[in-house]
């Protein structure tokens, strides 16, 4: 029903930058909050950025005033700036959205879709 198509991510040294982008397609009504998780080894996955109604955002502590999120609501697309990388970081992120589908029953919240991972990796 949604597909979310993940693109960028890969490996740099720390201080460096990447972007990761985010494409959601399929029987859309509207998206309640598109953004990115990260899961490192052994670790939960966290919740890095979001955009939320279309313009409000969320940001993880560990990376605020380093990370910047922004969408096209219009294109259903999200990207994710990724500056001043830190070892930290390295993780498998996740794309996700909650989105209202079309032909869901009124009433019934937005559904969760994942995207499929991309690695980064943060390493000298």
């Amino acid at each position: 029903q949604v597909q979310l198509v993940e693109s960028g991510g890969g490996l740099v040294q720390p201080g460096g930058s990447l972007r990761l982008s985010c494409a959601a397609s399929g029987t859309i009504f509207t998206i309640k909050s598109l953004g990115w998780y990260r899961q490192a080894p052994g670790k939960a996955r966290e919740l890095v950025a979001a955009v939320t109604n279309g313009d409000g955002t969320d940001y993880a502590d560990s990376v605020k005033g380093r990370f910047f999120i922004s969408s096209d609501n219009a294109k259903n697309t999200v990207d994710l700036r990724m500056n001043s990388l830190k070892p930290e970081d390295t993780a498998v992120y996740y794309c996700h959205a909650d989105v209202y589908l079309k032909d869901q029953k009124l009433g019934d919240g937005p559904r969760r879709y994942w995207g499929q991972g991309t690695q980064v990796t943060v390493s000298s």
